[in-house]
């Protein structure tokens, strides 16, 4: 139970104010409405903090550090059908994690087509990437060079195509040696 105390310090914004005690702590009516809708609606409060730009992210027990979450090895999806302006058919997938889209991906009945491998090839350069971001942004995996290279060499179809290429440049700035990918990884 929560009670009120003297005009002193809040223990989280710092200002002069009425405070009340709540867990140990002596916070202001607004640090207490925040404090408690972080412990009633944990979810909202990172949706909010998305939306705003601001960057938060779960914490466990003994840990000051963000702990990224892995996939499952079965999700969720939702296939999309659509077409382009030449009215090719393509198909998009989302993968979805606790309804949060996390890997996306992209296919057409075409893809036998000859002038369609470089259009096919940017596609997948296109969601393996923006596949990245989706983990980094709704499970905290960390983005880094290596896996960026990686994605790219991944899409890669042909020597010397888009994705080829721009690996092969980013790969000039790496710190360290990227292991070449293993037959039967996933993105």
């Amino acid at each position: 139970m929560a009670k009120t105390a003297d005009i002193e310090l809040c223990d989280g914004c710092g200002k002069t104010a009425a405070l009340i005690e709540k867990d140990g702590n002596e916070l202001c009516m607004d640090c207490l409405k925040i404090a408690d809708l972080i412990n009633t609606r944990p979810g909202l409060v990172q949706k909010l903090c998305r939306l705003t730009g601001q960057e938060i992210s779960k914490t466990y027990p003994g840990s000051n550090k963000p702990q990224p979450q892995e996939l499952p090895d079965v999700m969720d999806a939702v296939r999309y059908r659509t077409r382009d302006r030449e009215q090719n058919t393509w198909y998009v997938s989302i993968s979805e994690l606790d309804g949060d889209p996390v890997e996306i991906f992209a296919s057409t009945a075409f893809d036998r087509d000859h002038h369609l491998q470089s259009r096919i090839s940017n596609l997948t350069t296109i969601t393996r990437l923006i596949s990245l971001i989706l983990r980094h942004v709704f499970l905290g995996e960390v983005l880094t060079l290596d896996k960026t290279v990686k994605q790219l060499r991944r899409s890669s179809r042909q020597q010397n195509d888009l994705p080829d290429m721009l690996s092969s440049i980013l790969a000039n700035y790496r710190k360290d040696d990227v292991e070449e990918a293993e037959e039967g990884d996933t993105i």
